[in-house]
C-alpha cells in the first residue's frame, strides 16, 4: 500500500484552473519530489495531501485513509512543513519543541528524548534558548522541521524547504531529510529547484497545474530525445536572435559565461553550423533536469 497517493481533480486557493489533474503515489522509504516553478500547483497538491482543503474530484489518501474523513487517524501519522513560515516568533527554539509537544500529546519522558535527538541530529541544541525570530534562515528551516518530526510521523510533506536558505544549511537539510527516508518514513517535497530533483528516488514535473512528466531523474533525463549543446563565444546578442528564430530549437537557457540549448534531433544539422557562423563554439552534453523540464515545457506548448 503507498504511503500517500492522489488522483484527481483540485482546485487551489482562490483559482479554479492551477491543478487540473495530477495523479500521484509515494512509497514508505521513498523520497518522492514535487518539482516545477512558482504557480505550477505543488503547495496546492501538498495543502490536498495534508487534508487542509477539499479536491473537487478524485481521491486523497495518507495511509490508506482520507485525511479530512471524520475520524480519520491519518493526520496523526502525518508531517508538514508549509513554505510559509508558521513558527512562534517570540517563543525560543525549545518553547516552539515544547508546544509542539503539547500539540501532538507526547508524554514529558518522550518529549524529552525526542526533543534531545532532534537538536542533536539539527545542532541546534546551543541555540536552545534563542528565539525563532531571531534564528537564520537555515536554522529556522532546521527548527520548523523538527516540530514537524517531534510526533515521528510515518509521512512527511516538505513544502520548499529550503527555499531561502544558503548552501551549507540547504545541504544539511537534504541530509537531515535523506536519515528519515533511511528510517522508512515516505517523504514528498515540492522545490522549484532542477538540481534537487536528482536528489529524489523519483520525481513528478508539474506545470500549469498537471504532472507533464514521472519518474527516475535519470531515467528521465536519459530518455530525452533532444540533443543538448553548450555554446562559447560569439556575439552574444546575434546568437540570442537566432535561437529565438532558428527552427529546431526548443530551449535556451543560460550556463555561467556559456549558453545552454536544447535541440531537436532532426534539426540539429541545420543548426549547428549556423550557430558556428555567428562565431559560437558547440560542445555537445548530456542533458540535465532543466533541459529535460524546459523541453516538456516546450513539447506542452507546441
Amino acid at each position: 500500500m503507498s504511503a500517500v497517493s492522489a488522483e484527481g481533480l483540485w482546485r487551489s486557493f482562490g483559482d479554479t484552473r492551477a491543478v487540473r489533474g495530477v495523479s500521484l503515489a509515494v512509497e514508505p522509504g521513498e523520497l518522492y519530489g514535487l518539482v516545477g516553478p512558482d504557480g505550477a500547483g505543488k503547495t496546492t497538491t501538498i495543502g490536498c495531501l495534508a487534508g487542509l482543503m477539499h479536491p473537487d474530484r478524485g481521491a486523497v489518501r495518507v495511509l490508506g485513509e482520507d485525511p479530512m474523513a471524520r475520524g480519520s487517524k491519518a493526520r496523526e501519522q502525518l508531517g508538514l512543513m508549509p513554505q510559509e513560515y508558521s513558527l512562534y516568533g517570540d517563543l525560543s527554539i525549545g518553547e516552539n519543541l515544547w508546544f509542539f509537544g503539547q500539540l501532538f500529546g507526547l508524554p514529558k519522558a518522550l518529549f524529552r528524548q525526542r526533543t534531545e535527538r532532534l537538536l542533536a541530529i539539527t545542532r541546534l541544541a546551543p541555540f536552545v534558548d534563542r528565539r525563532a525570530s531571531a534564528l537564520s534562515g537555515g536554522m529556522y528551516k532546521k527548527l520548523a522541521l523538527s516540530c514537524a518530526l517531534l510526533h515521528e510521523p510515518r509521512v512527511l510533506l516538505l513544502d520548499e524547504p529550503t527555499n531561502g536558505v544558503d548552501p551549507v544549511s540547504r545541504r544539511e537539510l537534504w541530509e537531515l531529510i535523506y536519515e528519515f527516508v533511511a528510517e522508512g518514513m515516505a517523504v514528498l517535497i515540492s522545490t522549484p529547484y532542477m538540481d534537487e530533483a536528482a536528489r529524489c528516488h523519483r520525481v513528478g514535473l508539474m506545470h500549469e497545474g498537471r504532472l507533464i512528466a514521472e519518474g527516475g531523474p535519470g531515467a528521465l533525463t536519459d530518455a530525452l530525445e533532444h540533443e543538448v549543446f553548450e555554446l562559447e563565444g560569439g556575439d552574444r546578442e546575434a546568437l540570442h536572435a537566432a535561437l529565438s528564430s532558428l527552427e529546431g530549437i526548443v530551449a535556451a537557457s543560460p550556463a555561467g559565461a556559456r549558453l545552454r540549448v536544447v535541440v531537436t534531433p532532426e534539426r540539429s544539422a541545420d543548426v549547428q553550423p549556423q550557430l558556428s557562423q555567428l562565431g559560437a563554439r558547440l560542445r555537445k552534453v548530456r542533458p540535465d533536469f532543466e533541459d529535460l523540464f524546459l523541453a516538456r515545457i516546450a513539447s506542452e506548448a507546441a
